[in-house]
């Protein structure tokens, strides 16, 4: 049985610092043995990580399009930024990739895919999110829950780790997997759990998007 946690961020994204060994070294403490590493506009650190964990990694990337964040899930290489929705969807399917929707029906987020594009590629979405640790209003899982099944969508949880303590505050108990068709059956398999991160944890967000930029 893997803890699965398909929403984790690294020092390659523009808003955190957490270095790769140090996610291997927390996901062992936590008993997490399968994420998803899903940086903001980049695959490189996933696909570094994938190369040295000692447990399953999943290549991902949070693409973010005109409408919102789109994350593509077992990529080959990067997706940029700034694509139109059908576009972005295209490049993830060329890779023979799955489209998740990260952080649905999200009212704080401005990076939230718009609801009605949600709507209009509902036949497109492979797995939706519908537990984020980072999400604060209750009514967005649960209309992520209700829109999930009304739509016969895969249901996923993550984390959305943007330090070290966050991760593993949601994660998935599923069964193994051994490909990416092989997963979407684990998943629907799969029971979430997990607890909401305290809200304050966004100011390490910023605090990391700040720094980068003094950096540059």
């Amino acid at each position: 049985m893997l803890k699965t946690d398909l929403h984790i961020h690294t020092e390659y994204s523009m808003d955190c610092g957490t270095p790769l060994d140090k996610i291997v070294g927390r996901c062992i403490e936590k008993g997490i043995n399968c994420i998803a590493i899903s940086d903001h506009g980049t695959a490189e650190g996933a696909l570094k990580l994938k190369e040295t964990a000692p447990f399953t990694i999943i290549v991902a990337e949070e693409i973010l399009t005109q409408y919102g964040e789109i994350m593509g899930m077992f990529l080959k290489e990067t997706i940029p930024s700034g694509l139109s929705v059908a576009e972005t969807i295209s490049r993830i399917r060329a890779q023979d990739g799955l489209v998740s929707i990260p952080h649905p029906f999200d009212i704080f987020r401005q990076s939230a895919l718009r609801n009605h594009i949600i709507e209009e590629i509902a036949d497109q979405i492979d797995i939706i999110e519908v537990f984020n640790a980072r999400s604060l209003p209750p009514q967005q899982s649960a209309r992520a829950r209700a829109f999930a099944r009304k739509h016969g969508i895969v249901q996923g949880a993550g984390s959305d780790a943007h330090t070290l303590r966050e991760i593993g505050h949601a994660y998935i108990e599923m069964p193994e997997f051994k490909g990416k068709d092989d997963f979407l059956e684990a998943l629907a398999r799969g029971k979430i759990y997990g607890h909401t991160t305290n809200p304050f944890i966004h100011f390490a967000s910023v605090w990391n998007k700040l720094r980068k930029r003094w950096l540059r």
